[in-house]
């Protein structure tokens, strides 16, 4: 028998994308065991109540693959206040009954199956083997790939890049490797790997959240990879827009808690001196050149609250 996936997502004012990645699943997966469960992470609108009366065992429009009607399991919906990308998925593992749980944005959708080639790369080593994500391409441009791996993060200005970023899909990308970390919009991990590294952290509530995770399943000897084979489509930006206050703010605040959290020695010195003194404030002086005061004062804030946020509590 198959193992049992969880497929997690958390839904916040995105219930038109959340039900779009949900029909994509229930009309295009052929994998025989998974469930959906839906975190609404307190949403303006009772938009939970509407998931789940909209999911009600009720069959999938316009049927299977193979044009017949396919009844499903109700998906599951948890309610949930609004306590970030961690504090949401991790709200959905206490009701996962699954072997494997993947975690994914609400705002992607799927146009092929994808569960089974990911379940298969984690266990062609099960031991060893402890999260997966698939290759990602931009829903707007479906031949230009978001993710295909991750590098490493440099070890003082913690800068990585996702391979592939931008461009075109070729044969080159078609080959599954290890990679330095999960990608958040997408990302399976096994119930195994998952005890010995933990739920992911709440400290952080938007950004670096699965650096810090797949750091976390690293350190407890997992390894993570990449899978081609398994294709997910991103609409990207939904939740903190780009060039938003907000997002400016988090991402700050994200890189200077991720520096106390995982480096070590010398090393956690040099990389949180580099974000205070020197990253920072010539990000707010670019921002100020241009006339983007908020912008500015988001970056300054953001990494002060990263200096200070107690992490020993999350």
């Amino acid at each position: 028998m198959k193992a049992l996936v969880s497929i997690i997502t958390v839904n916040y004012n995105g219930l038109r994308d959340t039900c779009e990645m949900i029909d994509s699943f229930r009309s295009r997966e052929t994998y025989p065991r998974y469930e959906i469960i839906v975190v609404d992470n307190g949403s303006r609108l009772p938009e939970a109540e509407e998931i789940q009366e909209r999911y009600r065992d009720n069959p999938v429009p316009g049927g299977s693959l193979s044009g017949s009607p396919v009844s499903f399991p109700s998906v599951k919906v948890v309610r949930n206040i609004n306590n970030g990308f961690a504090g949401g998925n991790n709200a959905g593992l206490k009701a996962a009954a699954g072997d494997y749980l993947f975690f994914i944005n609400n705002d992607t959708l799927i146009k092929e199956p994808v569960l089974d080639a990911l379940v298969r790369r984690i266990e062609s080593d099960s031991p060893r083997n402890g999260g997966v994500s698939p290759m990602l391409k931009f829903a707007a441009r479906p031949d230009t790939l978001q993710y295909a791996g991750f590098t490493p993060l440099s070890p003082v200005t913690l800068r990585n890049a996702a391979i592939g970023f931008m461009q075109q899909d070729s044969p080159r990308f078609r080959i599954p490797r290890e990679t330095a970390s999960l990608h958040g919009a997408a990302m399976m991990v096994s119930r195994r790997a998952l005890q010995d590294a933990g739920t992911m952290s709440e400290v952080y509530f938007l950004f670096y959240e699965e650096l810090d995770w797949s750091a976390q399943l690293r350190k407890a000897g997992y390894r993570l990879w990449y899978e081609p084979a398994a294709v997910v489509y991103h609409k990207e930006g939904m939740t903190a827009r780009r060039g938003s206050p907000t997002r400016e703010f988090y991402l700050s605040r994200a890189r200077m808690l991720f520096a106390r959290r995982n480096l070590r020695g010398i090393g956690k010195y040099l990389s949180c001196a580099y974000l205070c003194i020197l990253a920072a404030p010539k990000k707010a002086a670019v921002y100020l050149l241009h006339g983007q005061v908020a912008l500015a004062k988001a970056t300054i804030c953001g990494t002060c609250e990263g200096i200070y946020k107690n992490i020993r509590t999350a």
